[in-house]
């Protein structure tokens, strides 16, 4: 079970960083299996390139990043980051890396590779070094550590979860979950009105567009779009789940008396819900592409302002709305199926185990590569990721709070600045919750005077309508996380070497292939029919009996 901790102790180590010999060269721009064996150094003989090929949807940043620099001066080290998006890439690259025995120096796959990639001992054990770098070791508790090992049949750790350790407490302003999201200027149209049930949130946008055809530039509003591709078919799936009032298991609704994983893809609400959604689909609301889109696509449009609402994580639109008009603001509403079903749409933070980062055979210093992920983990370094330089992206005011003037907080936000000075090094190993100080947020989006401070006026007047003052009071708390939660931390990194995986393989097809016709189709009785025809073929309760025994196995070891 993921719990708030305090990490002070790894802040508190002193940091020492020295310049390290030798390493391996950096992957080409195009190249599907990284780095592999020549030396790449500076003129100076005294900075390493380190490369690492990472599942996400993420930028690398500009030549020459300004932070980059500075903590390859603290560390000796540059991280060449070499960021894969689309499933099938993703795939190829770990194959090809699998096939050649040659593989990046850091690798952080998706569930489902990491896997196989394990099972092909492409990773060094951590467990083996860590004993020297505390602040690795001590990133989780020893629970959380038998978590990961349980995922290796000889019991080792390797890979680092990420994004799941917490210092001290969680600051989240924002809100980085699943929820119904819509814009501002829509809620303020209809007065700031109660969004409780999917009726109440799709009335109110078909009334907006009944009202409000098109923008002021004539082009016309899409009224609710669907990202449904690869990893991104959540949006389309599982919102029965959240609808009937669980939290994010992902894969399956839990019993919690019974402790029991439940199938709620053929469950009355999921029925329900995709009803909802041909019924919008034919009168208009929803974009009529949405099932013909790839990713791109979908934040093209969501970066048009003409999105107007939409289920997804917020993590995956946030940068496509960046730059949108205040008014077009996106805020979160955790709807169910029936008013009297209480929401639960936030969680603590989890502890994903599926997968993280780890370091490959074919580094030829483990040693140094180990160093520098503890390097990234000091107070100094890790401050420069999330913050940047003193004087320049912040100040500190006389009680030590950190600060940002309207120009660095412009800075802050700016795509092009962000690739040319920050350098967050994402996916490598990082503290959420509070900075090292244990005075301010770890980053600059979750400080509560910085975020106060820069709210437009579109926003505080929602707030207020509203009672609240963050994005995520929009939601109601979240609950202790249990101690089997999350269970997507194991369907991702279930593979097709199981009888069980093959099954949920085959849920998994099913699904994307009937569920846009039945959202489509102009008889949704008949194409409902025919999903359930064809998902009751499937043996699914093999699937979820796997769940069940796992949700025990969890709740007994940990």
């Amino acid at each position: 079970m993921t719990v708030k901790r305090s990490l002070a102790a790894i802040f508190a180590l002193s940091m020492i960083f020295a310049s390290v010999s030798c390493g391996n060269d950096t992957p080409e721009a195009d190249s599907s299996t990284g780095s592999q064996e020549s030396e790449s150094k500076d003129e100076n003989n005294t900075v390493r390139h380190f490369s690492g090929v990472y599942s996400a949807r993420l930028q690398t940043v500009s030549e020459g990043n300004d932070i980059q620099q500075l903590i390859a001066e603290k560390t000796g080290v540059i991280l060449d980051q070499q960021f894969i998006a689309d499933q099938d890439d993703i795939d190829k690259t770990f194959s090809d890396m699998i096939i050649s025995n040659k593989y990046s120096d850091y690798m952080a796959p998706d569930g489902e590779n990491a896997q196989k990639l394990i099972k092909e001992g492409a990773f060094i054990p951590l467990d083996n070094y860590w004993d020297d770098y505390p602040n690795i070791k001590n990133l989780y508790t020893e629970k959380e550590w038998n978590r990961v090992r349980s995922n290796s049949s000889d019991g080792h750790i390797y890979y680092i979860p990420l994004f799941s350790a917490v210092n001290i407490k969680e600051t989240k302003p924002t809100y980085s979950g699943e929820a119904f999201w819509i814009q501002t200027k829509v809620l303020e149209w209809d007065n700031y009105p109660e969004l409780k049930t999917l009726d109440d949130y799709f009335d109110l946008i078909e009334r907006y567009m009944e009202a409000n055809p098109v923008n002021e530039d004539g082009e016309k509003y899409y009224g609710y779009e669907i990202e449904a591709n690869d990893a991104w078919f959540f949006a389309l799936d599982n919102p029965p789940m959240f609808l009937d009032g669980y939290p994010n298991d992902g894969c399956c609704k839990v019993d919690t008396q019974k402790l029991e994983a439940i199938d709620y893809n053929l469950s009355p609400t999921a029925e329900k819900w995709f009803r909802k959604l041909n019924e919008e689909y034919q009168k208009g609301i929803i974009d009529s592409e949405c099932f013909l889109m790839n990713s791109d696509h979908y934040y093209s449009k969501i970066a048009s302002g003409r999105v107007l609402g939409m289920v997804d994580q917020a993590w995956n639109f946030n940068s496509a709305a960046k730059g949108l008009p205040d008014e077009c603001t996106y805020i979160p509403f955790g709807l169910t199926i029936d008013e009297d079903i209480t929401e639960h749409y936030r969680d603590q933070t989890a502890f994903n185990d599926s997968t993280g980062v780890g370091i490959s055979i074919s580094c030829d210093d483990p040693e140094a590569a180990m160093k520098f992920l503890s390097d990234l983990l000091e107070p100094e370094i890790h401050n420069l990721r999330f913050w940047g330089i003193e004087g320049e992206d912040y100040t500190v005011d006389s009680k030590g709070i950190f600060q940002q003037s309207d120009q660095q907080f412009e800075n802050c936000n700016n795509a092009e600045y962000k690739l040319s000075h920050f350098c967050i090094y994402d996916y490598m190993p990082q503290i959420q919750g509070m900075a090292p100080d244990g005075i301010n947020a770890y980053t600059p989006s979750n400080q509560p005077n910085i975020f106060y401070d820069h709210l437009s006026e579109d926003v505080r007047k929602c707030f207020k309508a509203y009672g609240v003052q963050t994005f995520s009071e929009m939601l109601n708390e979240p609950q202790e996380n249990p101690d089997w939660y999350p269970m997507w931390s194991f369907s991702n990194a279930v593979t097709d070497e199981t009888d069980y995986g093959k099954v949920m393989k085959q849920m998994d097809t099913a699904k994307h292939q009937y569920l846009p016709l039945v959202v489509m189709s102009e008889d949704f009785d008949s194409a409902w029919e025919t999903y359930k025809e064809e998902y009751g073929k499937i043996n699914t309760q093999l699937f979820f009996d796997e769940l069940t025994a796992e949700i025990h196995r969890r709740c007994e070891e940990y």
